[in-house]
């Protein structure tokens, strides 16, 4: 029981990196003029998508290296942070060009039966929307390649210590999905106190002042996670 509380607990706080909260915050805001609920819907959308894309591939990619007895290469590690870096620059930069109205919007619409409205991001101008076959699963995508930096780790078992590695293979791989479940936890989490925050009316009326801000912050965390020594 212990080794499972902890796995949860280091997944809970793996999924509260700064990296990853700055990454689902620059992907939720826009300065288009929205309603509050409009605007809720996005922010929580957009933290749980990442979280599931996130969170499966650390469950799915993690539990299949154990389960193979394989490691990956330190350079994919890096290669990997060096990417999420790199996203969070592109995520900043977006969310600036944002401020030019017409250039970039995002919407929220139902999937069929849906119960929960998705999210989804377009370059060009609303009149011209994509049909909703060819609809972005923008955070989703994301979230997964934010994992691929702490897929070594995981595989490692480098977050539960050296006594993990004498547990049974079905143990381990139930370590690492509370691992991934507790990760899943925490970025939903702040999804909606992110969400509650998005429906302020402050934020409404900050409109492109908010926009541009978290893509100059998204900038700066992406030029500084790529440039600190590993």
């Amino acid at each position: 029981m212990l080794f499972v509380a902890s796995a949860f607990v280091l997944g809970f706080l793996h999924g509260l990196g700064a990296d990853h909260l700055m990454a689902i915050a620059a992907l939720a805001v826009t300065e288009t003029g929205e309603t509050s609920a409009v605007r809720r819907a996005r922010a929580l959308g957009v933290a749980v998508r990442f979280a599931l894309g996130h969170a499966a591939l650390l469950a799915v990619g993690a539990g299949g290296l154990i389960a193979l007895g394989w490691s990956l290469p330190v350079v994919i590690e890096r290669g990997g942070e060096m990417a999420g870096g790199c996203l969070l620059i592109v995520l900043g930069g977006i969310a600036l060009w944002s401020v030019r109205p017409g250039r970039l919007y995002g919407h929220t619409h139902v999937h069929g039966r849906e119960p929960i409205a998705h999210w989804h991001l377009h370059f060009g101008r609303p009149d011209r929307h994509p049909r909703s076959s060819v609809h972005s699963h923008l955070p989703t995508l994301i979230g997964a390649a934010f994992a691929v930096s702490s897929l070594r780790a995981l595989a490692l078992l480098a977050p539960f210590g050296n006594r993990a590695g004498a547990a049974p293979l079905p143990v381990l791989l139930g370590l690492v999905t509370v691992f991934a479940a507790g990760v899943l936890l925490s970025m939903s989490l702040f999804g909606v106190a992110f969400a509650n925050l998005m429906s302020a009316r402050v934020v409404g009326r900050l409109g492109r002042t908010a926009a541009g801000t978290m893509g100059l912050a998204s900038l700066m965390m992406g030029t500084y996670w790529m440039g600190r020594p590993w």
